[in-house]
């Protein structure tokens, strides 16, 4: 139950600002030392509880670019069921949990600018044109760890000034839905998971359910969305750590 409590936090505070929250569950059951092929499923369930809210949010608002979105998504979904079909040792899975858990701690302390997108520049044509190798990469990477990869894609589509900020939110919540989606199934067809293995984690997503909603509705009314990122950033990165301290 407290893992459940923790879970409804994490979820109340990434709907809030347009996530997930894939890379603090994770980092919850590892500290809960919930054993490594668990962690992936956990996640990916809980990160498209999710992310499903959000995106259904923008999609009604008008905000997702859907025809521009096709080059990041297209090569995104199958990548994420072979990342989750994909077996890797557990030391492995350790060194890209904690690796992953770094770059998610770093970039939610990158600023995401709120100016609207310049008509065209070189950087957003760059970033058109890598649009399907870069999602099929975060892609196979949400898979294999189970974090559904808009973390890393929104900081990059904001540096490049792909799009205005409810656009990048919108894509980057689509992105980890289908994402998140496709490694589950990886995942669950890999490890052919029976009822039992995973009855012990029925409140999570219950949990995440609950929080995913409150958060999507009250958005960053209590705390400034740039606070919110910036403290989340800085614990994510403190989990992280502890990972690396003990592999290496």
């Amino acid at each position: 139950m407290l893992l459940a409590c923790l879970f409804f936090l994490v979820a109340l505070v990434y709907s809030s600002v347009g996530f997930g929250g894939g890379s603090s569950y994770l980092a919850l059951l590892h500290w809960q030392g919930v054993a490594p092929p668990v962690l992936p499923v956990i996640g990916l369930s809980c990160n498209l509880v999710v992310s499903a809210q959000g995106f259904a949010q923008f999609a009604r608002a008008g905000h997702f670019p859907w025809r521009r979105s096709v080059p990041f998504l297209a090569l995104s979904v199958p990548a994420a069921y072979l990342g989750g079909l994909f077996t890797v040792q557990e030391s492995t899975f350790l060194y890209l949990l904690a690796a992953s858990l770094s770059a998610a701690g770093v970039m939610l302390l990158v600023p995401a600018p709120d100016a609207d997108r310049p008509a065209d520049t070189p950087r957003q044509r760059i970033i058109g044109r890598a649009g399907p190798l870069l999602g099929a990469g975060l892609g196979f990477l949400s898979g294999i760890v189970g974090i559904g990869g808009g973390i890393f894609l929104a900081p990059i589509l904001h540096l490049c000034r792909w799009a205005p900020a409810k656009e990048v939110a919108a894509l980057a919540a689509g992105f980890i839905v289908v994402n998140s989606a496709a490694g589950l199934a990886g995942q669950m067809q890999k490890h052919a998971w029976s009822t039992e293995a995973l009855a012990p984690f029925w409140p999570l997503p219950l949990a995440v359910l609950a929080g995913g909603l409150l958060g999507a509705r009250c958005g960053s009314s209590i705390l400034p969305a740039t606070r919110i990122r910036q403290i989340t950033g800085a614990v994510i990165l403190l989990v992280a750590g502890n990972i690396w301290a003990k592999i290496l």
